[in-house]
């Protein structure tokens, strides 16, 4: 008798919806993160101030926050293939014309506004509504995954930046990252699917006897105001925000925009400086995965009263790393590294816990702004300090007492049962 071929069971397509959208959060969040090693070079090669370069980066973060609400309107609307495309190439636009910058105010134009909007549309509130459309089981697995690619792209292409900038100057760092912005374009577009039912299916663990409800779709702008008028209405809303503020404060605007500045400042090169940031992003991934992974067994309140009191240890003792080195340094890389953006699935669950699953993403949108407008304000002010005293030190020790004060905010908040979790499929 010939012998029976056992048919291979192919992955869902919720699998390669993921990948796809975590290379491009990976691309999205590597090109914000290039900032970092073009604020010496801007210095030397036009005489601008380190507060200045620092501003034009907030206006990028501001950017990046404010149009999360909206954003999460738009892809309810048009969908994440439509929107993922023109995201990127609006990232690939505003980066590439930046090389032929002469002053600052096209700094503030093209990298705060053009690549700060490109970059906003292609972010976490993106990857909450993948995970919110395509599963219905491993959503905190799923949703750490895309979030550590946020971490891990701004943290693991510097170094490669950073050579490059060193080699052969900051403009092919620049043309480097707009090649790689424009390449995920045509990625997201023949790959990504808007829902499972373009694809003959239902999410990732929903029979097809199980419910797939729609929702009418909505002018995104009242979508993202209306969310708002919601949420702000709640203690909860205020809480994670509040927090997430003080979550951005410490990463985005301060560590990941001045940390190689900062290390450069006591002596150390460039190259080797980004080299720490790649190693936290390898750990993020490691530890905001895990963070996915425990966020569904795990009372949040509790994980996100660790992660920000962690972190603001962790950053009141950076001076005395930055200025012994060695292995000082090391630890603190590979310890804050874990817990970079750890707090993200955690703060999702709370968001749809309080305010239901179809308005997740918008409610989430606008805490996102929250946590970009604190990133936005540290990364302004961490560069006036600088300029200022001379030092990071008081901007990494007031960071520290911020975190420790979310830790303890936290605990305040509600612990509710979330509703059924059903797949968004508006």
């Amino acid at each position: 008798m010939p012998a029976r071929i056992a048919r291979v069971k192919r992955p869902h397509y919720a699998w390669i919806v993921l990948g796809v959208t975590f290379v491009c959060l990976l691309v999205s969040a590597a090109t914000r993160a290039t900032p970092s090693v073009l604020i010496v070079p801007l210095e030397r090669e036009f005489g601008w101030s380190r507060a200045t370069i620092s501003l034009a980066i907030s206006v990028n973060l501001l950017f990046y926050g404010f149009i999360g609400p909206f954003a999460a309107g738009f892809i309810n609307r048009y969908g994440p293939r439509r929107v993922l495309t023109l995201a990127a190439i609006l990232m690939a636009l505003g980066t590439l014309l930046t090389i032929f910058i002469t002053r600052p105010w096209e700094l503030f134009v093209l990298w705060g506004g053009v690549v700060g909007a490109g970059t906003g549309l292609i972010a976490i509130v993106l990857g909450a509504t993948i995970v919110q459309r395509w599963f219905h089981v491993h959503r905190g697995l799923a949703l750490g995954l895309l979030t550590a690619s946020t971490a891990t792209g701004q943290l693991v292409f510097l170094p490669a930046l950073a050579h490059l900038v060193v080699r052969y100057g900051w403009r092919s760092a620049v043309a480097t990252m707009a090649i790689a912005a424009l390449a995920i374009a045509p990625l997201a577009f023949a790959l990504v699917r808007d829902r499972p039912r373009d694809k003959g299916l239902v999410a990732l663990g929903l029979s097809g006897a199980d419910p797939a409800p729609e929702s009418a779709p909505q002018n995104p702008l009242l979508a993202a105001v209306s969310a708002l008028r919601e949420a702000s209405a709640s203690r909860q809303f205020w809480i994670l925000a509040g927090s997430f503020f003080i979550c951005g404060a410490s990463t985005n605007g301060l560590i990941g925009t001045h940390l190689v500045p900062a290390c450069m400042d006591h002596g150390m090169p460039e190259v080797q400086a980004a080299g720490l940031l790649a190693v936290m992003g390898i750990f993020d991934l490691v530890g905001t995965t895990a963070s996915g992974w425990l966020s569904d067994r795990i009372d949040n309140r509790l994980l996100l009263f660790i992660y920000y009191g962690l972190r603001g240890l962790a950053l009141m003792y950076l001076p005395y790393a930055l200025l012994s080195q060695g292995h000082a340094l090391s630890v603190f890389t590979v310890f804050y590294g874990l817990d970079w953006i750890a707090t993200v699935p955690p703060t999702v669950a709370l968001t749809r816990a309080a305010f239901g699953a179809e308005k997740t993403a918008l409610v989430f949108g606008w805490i996102i702004a929250a946590h970009q407008l604190g990133a936005a304000l540290a990364a302004s002010f961490a560069g006036i300090i600088r300029t200022a005293a001379g030092s990071y030190d008081h901007a990494f020790l007031l960071a520290g007492i911020l975190c420790l004060a979310a830790a303890i905010s936290v605990l305040f908040a509600a612990q509710r049962s979330a509703p059924p979790l059903l797949p968004q499929a508006a």
